[in-house]
């Protein structure tokens, strides 16, 4: 509907969420030697339907990557779009800036996923994209890839489901905003984490939050020390088990019956 625990000795929930300020720097950006035939990411990336040849003719346009250090952005609101980016590792936020300078999270993008699907319609980007940590990008040229897809069917009927999957994601941001009390809306933020990771391999009920208490807030709509109380209480529920930064859902189906109807 929106978007690996060994530790001892659990920690209050807020630990599990530092807020971190961090330095925008670009790293160097050289190409990968791993191509797309060959990629850990080939079954939920956007070439995932391709056959072995045409696999390795999507790899000829996406042979370019660019490294991303934690802190610094991959694109900026405004910038001319040219290109799609394939997150190869680590994970982003996408943040929007009001006329006031406020700052608001759009969503998060893991491995696998595709930034800049926004900026297709307008030919600029709407929003900031900045790495959550040390990350990489496959860089797909848009031109090249519509052109492809004009003679690959697959690719084609691929890229617009990811199209149609970043229009309800927004539209899942709505009803969280919207209709979800604070409790159904960080509840229904870790089934959709645990969901997407459990899609690229890992196991479904335990990951990593690559993102800060605050910034899950500030996603959700909701404050730093709301979504901190809500994790505790969760822990104390027998829901969760948070360790550092790392979660384990422990109670899903009762997770999901505290998000409702939605």
């Amino acid at each position: 509907m929106l978007q690996n625990v060994a530790l001892t000795r659990p920690i209050a929930a807020h630990s599990a969420c530092p807020r971190t300020a961090f330095i925008t720097r670009l790293a160097p950006q050289p190409k990968a030697a791993v191509a797309c035939s060959s990629c850990c990411l080939k079954g939920v990336c956007l070439p995932c339907n391709l056959d072995n040849g045409d696999l390795t003719r999507f790899g000829e346009i996406a042979a370019a990557k660019r490294r991303v250090a934690r802190g610094a952005s991959l694109y900026h609101s405004g910038d001319r779009f040219e290109s799609l980016y394939a997150v190869r590792s680590g994970a982003f936020k996408t943040v929007g800036v009001s006329r006031e300078g406020t700052e608001k999270i759009t969503g998060f993008h893991l491995p696998g996923e595709l930034l800049g699907l926004e900026a297709i319609n307008g030919g600029r980007h709407g929003y900031n994209a900045i790495a959550l940590e040390d990350s990489e990008v496959c860089i797909i040229p848009f031109a090249q890839l519509e052109q492809m897809a004009l003679t690959l069917p697959a690719l084609q009927h691929q890229l617009l489901r990811l199209v149609s999957g970043d229009i309800s994601r927004d539209h899942g941001l709505m009803l969280l905003l919207g209709s979800m009390s604070a409790e159904q809306r960080l509840a229904a933020f870790l089934l959709s984490l645990a969901r997407r990771h459990q899609r690229l391999g890992y196991a479904g009920d335990r990951f990593l939050l690559r993102m800060t208490c605050e910034e899950i807030g500030n996603y959700l709509g909701l404050t730093l020390e709301t979504v901190s109380r809500l994790l505790s209480r969760f822990q104390r529920e027998g829901l969760i088990a948070v360790h550092q930064r790392d979660v384990e859902i422990l109670g899903k189906d009762r997770l999901m019956e505290r998000v409702g109807h939605w």
